[in-house]
């Protein structure tokens, strides 16, 4: 137990973790079309100041700007031959602020998918994903992250081959997938597979989860698919800022921060340990959910209509288990749209 997630997670009953990447840089002046990584040169004192967005509205895990700083992305650029570079710097810049911070802090390398269809549906094959990822581990390992943090997968083989590159690269890791076609992610993956699919892994996360996807309530029906599977392992669970609409020619989300309060604390109650907001979720949302879970009492799981109560309706009947609309121990009933 050396690495600092670890100990966190061996003293604490949940854990923070950050909001937006994107959508934060965008309120600093981001440009649609821009890749986000190269601000950790161009931009550093923004990319300081997304982290301490996250630092001062209480995580206790944050992020680098990195998502997209593989090859295969960065190539939409002409700057494929910057990995090592941009994500070590995009580590280099969240070590600074951690280590002065004065508490505890997990600098986590975000790693996200490669933005390629994996074989035999697509060209990408699982060596050279393998190799993509361990490029981009190296950076992040070499700028001082303590866990590298996988997102926004869909695939299970490239999921596996961001494991192999953990492995390679000798670091932590801990991995999400989104799930946003009616309980599955894009590739068809559900809850219960991916528990399996975790424990089957030589190089195991210490943390697996949900991001992203359609909205709270959304991710919290998968949360509870985990929490059903019966695994022992903690559990992510990082939901969208309520639903994305086009204003004014701008995504928006709707999500309140009273509303990603509750989230929080249902999240915590679904069974989640590492909770935190993915596209829309700004400080003002964190200072919110971190109250919220430090001031209400733990309470009972809570049912898909109690979900759907508090933070609005499911976008699909289905939560992909193919055994109705609910996870595959809870009692089938008719939830609120």
């Amino acid at each position: 137990m050396t690495d600092a997630l670890s100990r966190m997670l061996a003293t604490r009953d949940w854990l923070m973790a950050d909001g937006a990447t994107g959508t934060n840089l965008f309120n600093m002046g981001l440009s649609s079309g821009e890749a986000p990584e190269l601000w950790n040169v161009d931009q550093p004192d923004k990319i300081r100041a997304l982290y301490r967005g996250a630092i001062d509205a209480g995580s206790d895990i944050f992020l680098t700007n990195s998502f997209g700083g593989n090859a295969s992305r960065l190539k939409l650029h002409d700057a494929q031959g910057r990995v090592r570079e941009l994500n070590r710097v995009a580590a280099e810049l969240g070590r600074e602020l951690a280590d002065a911070a004065g508490r505890d802090l997990v600098v986590a390398g975000s790693i996200g998918p490669t933005g390629e269809i994996m074989e035999p549906m697509g060209v990408l094959s699982y060596a050279a994903a393998v190799e993509i990822f361990h490029e981009q581990a190296e950076g992040l390992k070499e700028g001082g992250a303590d866990v590298l943090w996988v997102e926004t997968i869909s695939a299970p083989d490239e999921f596996k081959a961001a494991a192999e590159a953990a492995s390679l690269a000798g670091m932590p890791w801990v991995g999400t997938m989104s799930f946003d076609t009616a309980g599955r992610t894009m590739m068809g993956v559900t809850a219960t597979s991916l528990v399996e699919l975790v424990e089957k892994l030589p190089h195991k996360p210490l943390a697996f989860g949900a991001n992203c996807g359609v909205g709270a309530s959304d991710l919290l029906r998968t949360v509870l698919g985990f929490a059903a599977a019966g695994t022992e392992r903690p559990i992510i669970a990082k939901g969208n800022a309520g639903i994305p609409k086009y204003v004014d020619g701008h995504i928006h989300y709707d999500g309140t921060p009273e509303l990603m309060a509750d989230y929080a604390v249902l999240a915590r109650d679904c069974g989640a340990t590492i909770i935190g907001g993915c596209c829309g979720t700004t400080p003002e949302h964190l200072v919110a959910m971190r109250a919220a879970l430090e001031t209400r009492p733990r309470g009972a799981r809570p049912s898909l209509d109690e979900i759907a109560e508090r933070l609005g309706g499911f976008s699909s009947a289905s939560d992909g288990t193919g055994e109705g609309d609910t996870p595959p121990d809870r009692p089938r009933r008719r939830r609120r749209g």
